[in-house]
């Protein structure tokens, strides 16, 4: 089945063209000068990807999906069949790659697997991405993927393609132009609203059974302001600077594991039957 919605809320060809962005931007630990350079440089379907993004992504927009979806109910799947379903998301327009989206998380998780970390954090690299099921739901793109930041406080300019925010309506809100705007210094970012998509989704799903650990990579891995960038800083507490160096561990799994190998599902299979049997129920709430 090939799920599609509406080309207006596609500007980019595959989901895809955001994570290649995102390899580019961040490989060569380039300059805040290279990085403004890079970005004028973005494929046009990707800047207007993250125009449409920075603009619709308000307050109003971000609690009324947490209300839709963080109460998880969609009914009950396992975690292959929440990979099986994903797998119905079929990029038609990315002729350079045959790999399932199965194949796809395989690629991560193998590769952390590779590098001797702990077993959750294998688990993590797999369903990490599970959340795009959103696209499948009938979300539009800008409300899957793309950098994440929060709502309700002043937007630092070290998110990507900051300038297109000038458009939200939130900017002419005062209390969220002001540097800690709805919330308190110091209040952890776990407190924090961020921009909607499979990231706070997939967090959500799995809060019930995973470490802080693994929770922090799902749920900010595409914080980059954060991770990467140092921004929004005021608003850590302890345990922020704690998660801060697993997130970081957790990144090159989530911008370079990708290649053109295509992982054996059925030698691996019965690994991951036993990972996911290790901390998972057999269905989880969706």
């Amino acid at each position: 089945m090939n799920t599609t919605v509406p080309q207006s809320t596609q500007p980019l060809a595959n989901l895809d063209q955001w994570e290649d962005f995102l390899e580019g931007r961040y490989k060569e630990g380039k300059s805040e000068s290279e990085f403004r350079q890079y970005d004028a440089d973005a494929n046009p379907r990707v800047a207007e990807f993250y125009r449409i993004n920075h603009e619709k992504q308000t307050v109003d927009y971000v609690l009324g999906k947490e209300k839709q979806y963080f109460g998880l109910t969609r009914g009950k799947k396992s975690v292959w069949e929440a990979a099986e379903y994903l797998n119905t998301l079929i990029d038609d327009s990315d002729p350079d790659t045959d790999l399932t989206q199965i194949e796809h998380l395989l690629q991560a998780s193998e590769a952390i697997r590779k590098d001797g970390h702990p077993r959750w954090m294998v688990l993590v690299g797999f369903i990490h991405d599970l959340g795009k099921c959103l696209c499948l739901y009938g979300e539009p793109q800008w409300g899957v993927v793309g950098d994440t930041f929060p709502v309700g406080c002043e937007w630092s300019n070290q998110v990507v393609f900051h300038e297109y925010f000038a458009k939200n309506p939130d900017a002419h809100i005062p209390v969220y132009q002001t540097q800690y705007g709805i919330y308190e210094p110091g209040c952890g970012m776990e407190k924090l609203h961020m921009s909607f998509g499979h990231d706070g989704y997939i967090a959500e799903v799995m809060k019930p059974y995973l470490q802080d650990e693994a929770l922090y990579m799902l749920r900010f891995h595409s914080f980059y302001a954060w991770h990467r960038h140092g921004a929004y800083k005021f608003f850590e507490n302890e345990k922020d600077q704690a998660m801060l160096e697993w997130v970081k561990k957790f990144n090159p799994y989530d911008l370079y594991s990708k290649g053109h190998t295509k992982p054996d599902l059925k030698q691996l299979k019965p690994y991951y039957d036993e990972l996911f049997a290790e901390f998972l129920p057999e269905k989880l709430d969706w």
